[in-house]
């Protein structure tokens, strides 16, 4: 008997991946909170942009109501694609439009610098 594991998504900014990040990894699971610019009902594919950044969103598994302009909030996997383009195949999405995203990235940068020193009170 096989037991599958659904990973913790990861919370990370639209910014954190790039091509160049560490966080650039095909299947890696990921939470990720942004704007949506636009959304192609044929193939359920939303683009979603926060601070310059954009990330492209498969919400075929997701029943949604997707408005443009109004800020979602996704887990899932990331699939990088030949071209070296990501796509997020979200499992989980949910509406944030009371979220105060300001507040929401100074709160992300905090806790990394709380896990980071937790990394090195640890390995000290």
């Amino acid at each position: 008997m096989s037991t599958s594991t659904i990973k913790s998504g990861a919370l990370v900014t639209l910014q954190e991946l790039n091509p160049s990040s560490p966080n650039f990894k095909h299947g890696a699971s990921f939470r990720v909170t942004g704007m949506l610019q636009d959304y192609n009902l044929e193939t359920a594919i939303a683009l979603i942009v926060d601070a310059g950044a954009n990330l492209k969103v498969d919400t075929q598994h997701l029943k949604l109501n997707l408005r443009p302009g109004s800020i979602y909030q996704f887990i899932g996997e990331l699939h990088i694609e030949p071209t070296n383009e990501a796509i997020l195949k979200a499992r989980i999405g949910r509406n944030v439009d009371g979220l105060d995203i300001n507040l929401y990235h100074e709160t992300l940068k905090l806790l990394k610098e709380f896990q980071a020193g937790q990394i090195n009170v640890q390995t000290s």
